[in-house]
C-alpha cells in the first residue's frame, strides 16, 4: 500500500488536474508531496519503531494513513488535496520502516532472508506499478478520488491481519533527537522544492538556486548534530560497517530513475498515444511481472551463490539499458509498443528487482534488534527521496527541453507540438539512464565481494 500510493495517482494526474484546476506544477506536486513528507520523517520513524516496537508503530501508522486518505479522498481543493497526500507521507514514515523491521528481525538464517527479501523486493516494485494499473482502472470507472480512498479497506485488512500474525516485538527506551528530525525534512522540503521549480523557473532561477543551497546547508547542519547527539536519528552503528552504505546507492538512484519514467511513459501512453487510463494502467503490467521475476527468481535464488555487489551491479546495467530502449520513439510507428515499450520495461523491471532485492537484504544486515528501525527508515529515506527527486528533476529537464524545442522549431501546428514533447521525453531518458550507469560504476568500486550476514542479536527470542 505505501510503494502503491506513490503511483497510483499518476495515471489519475490529468483527471484531477482538469477537475480541480490544478497547474502544472501542482500537477507534480500530486505525487511529490507523499514522497517529500515520506523521506523527511522517515528517520524519525524509524526511531519511534525502535522506541515502541515495530508491531505497535506499524498498527499506529496504518491508522494514521488511513485517516490521511480518507480526508484526501474527500479533498474540495488542490491545497486540501496536497495536505492530505503530505499527511499520508508523515503516517508512512512510521509504517514503512517498522514493516521492514519486523521482516530483518523475523528472518535471520541466509536462504530464508533471502527468499523473504526477494518477496519484500518483488513486492516493492510491484507495488508501483500495480498502483499504475490500479490507479487506471478506479479513474476510468469510479473516479480519480477512489485512487486514494482505496486505502481504507486496504487498511482495514491490514491492521486484522497484523493482530493476527505478527508477534509483539519488543522496543527499547530511548531519547527522540527532535533537532535532528526538524533539520532533515527542513533540509530535504527545501532541496525537493527547489528542484521541483526548474521546470518552469530554470536551473539559474533564484526560485531554484537559493532552496536548493538552503536544503545543502540544513542537510550538512544535520549531518554535524547527528555526529554530536547522544542518541541520534540515524545510529553510527547502522553506518559502521563499510558495506552498508554502497547498497543505498541501487536502492535510491533507481527509484529516481524509476518515478521520472513513470512519469514519462504515463504521459506518452495518455497524451501522444491516446491510450485510455485503464489501457494506460495494462501497458504498464509487464513491469509488474518483470519486477517480481527479477526480485524472486533471480535474486532471491541467487542470494547464497552470488555476491551482492554483482546483483546490484548488474541489476543496474540492465536498467540503463532498458531506459535507452526508449529514446527517439516516433509516435507513429507501428507496433510501437511492441517493439520498444516491451521490451524496455521488461530489462528494467527484471534489472530493478535484482538490484532493489540484494540492495535492501544488504542495508538491513548486520543490524543488532535496537536499531532495526532506524537501519529500515535509511533504506526507506533513500527510497523515497529518490522518488521525489526524479519526479523533480526529470520532469523539469522534460518541461525544459520541451520549452526549448518549442522556441526553436518553426511554424506551428500538432507535428511541432509532438515532437517538442518527444525531444523532452527523450532528454529525462537519457538522464536517468546515465544515472543508473554511474550508479553501477560507484556500486562496483565501492561494496565489497563478500556476503554481508544479519548480526547475532538480531534474530528475537521465541
Amino acid at each position: 500500500m505505501v510503494v502503491l500510493d506513490s503511483t497510483v495517482v499518476t495515471i489519475a494526474l490529468p483527471s484531477a488536474q482538469l477537475d480541480l484546476g490544478m497547474s502544472d506544477v501542482a500537477r507534480g506536486w500530486m505525487i511529490t508531496a507523499y514522497s517529500l513528507a515520506f523521506g523527511a520523517v522517515l528517520l524519525l520513524g524509524g526511531r519511534l519503531a525502535d522506541r515502541w516496537g515495530p508491531r505497535r508503530a506499524f498498527v499506529v501508522g496504518l491508522v494514521g494513513f488511513g485517516v490521511a486518505s480518507l480526508l484526501a479522498g474527500v479533498a474540495p481543493t488542490t491545497a486540501a488535496l496536497l495536505a492530505g497526500r503530505g499527511l499520508q507521507g508523515v503516517f508512512a514514515a512510521l509504517l514503512a520502516p517498522a514493516g521492514l523491521a519486523i521482516i530483518s528481525r523475523c528472518y535471520t538464517e541466509p536462504r530464508e532472508r533471502g527468499t523473504a527479501f526477494g518477496v519484500y523486493g518483488g513486492l516493492t516494485g510491484a507495488g508501483a506499478v500495480v498502483g499504475l494499473l490500479l490507479g487506471g482502472a478506479l479513474t476510468e470507472f469510479s473516479g480519480w478520488r477512489w485512487t486514494l480512498l482505496i486505502n481504507v479497506p486496504i487498511v482495514l485488512l491490514a491492521l486484522l491481519g497484523a493482530a493476527r500474525t505478527v508477534s509483539l516485538l519488543t522496543g527499547t527506551p530511548m531519547r527522540l533527537d527532535l533537532r535532528g528530525a526538524a533539520l532533515s525534512a527542513l533540509g530535504m522540503g527545501a532541496l525537493v522544492f527547489g528542484l521541483a521549480q526548474a521546470g518552469t523557473s530554470g536551473l539559474a532561477a533564484p526560485s531554484v538556486v537559493v532552496p536548493v543551497v538552503l536544503g545543502g546547508a540544513l542537510l550538512a547542519a544535520f549531518l554535524l548534530v547527528q555526529a554530536r547527539t547522544g542518541e541520534p536519528l540515524l545510529p553510527a552503528a547502522v553506518v559502521r560497517d563499510r558495506a552498508r552504505p554502497g547498497p543505498l546507492l541501487p536502492v535510491g538512484l533507481p527509484q529516481l530513475a524509476l518515478f521520472g519514467f513513470f512519469l514519462v511513459l504515463t504521459y506518452w501512453f495518455q497524451q501522444l498515444l491516446a491510450y485510455t487510463p485503464v489501457r494506460a494502467g495494462l501497458a504498464f503490467l509487464p513491469l509488474a511481472v518483470a519486477i517480481a521475476a527479477g526480485s524472486t527468481a533471480i535474486a532471491g535464488v541467487l542470494a547464497t551463490r552470488v555476491p551482492a555487489r554483482w546483483l546490484m551491479t548488474c541489476g543496474l546495467i540492465v536498467m540503463s539499458g532498458g531506459m535507452l530502449v526508449l529514446v527517439g520513439l516516433d509516435p507513429a510507428a507501428e507496433g510501437v509498443y511492441w517493439a520498444r515499450f516491451l521490451p524496455a520495461e521488461l530489462l528494467i523491471g527484471i534489472g530493478l528487482g535484482i538490484s532493489i532485492t540484494s540492495a535492501v537484504a544488504t542495508a538491513t544486515a548486520r543490524v543488532a534488534a535496537v536499531h532495526t528501525g532506524a537501519a529500515s527508515a535509511a533504506v526507506n529515506v533513500v527510497t523515497q527521496l529518490g522518488g521525489a527527486l526524479g519526479v523533480a528533476l526529470l520532469n523539469s529537464i522534460a518541461a525544459a527541453t520541451t520549452a526549448a524545442a518549442l522556441a526553436a522549431a518553426p511554424g506551428s501546428g500538432p507535428a511541432r507540438e509532438t515532437a517538442a514533447i518527444v525531444a523532452g521525453f527523450d532528454a529525462s531518458l537519457l538522464t536517468g539512464a546515465a544515472i543508473l550507469a554511474a550508479s553501477a560504476l560507484v556500486v562496483a568500486a565501492v561494496v565489497p565481494t563478500h556476503a554481508v550476514r544479519p548480526a547475532p542479536d538480531v534474530a528475537e527470542p521465541s
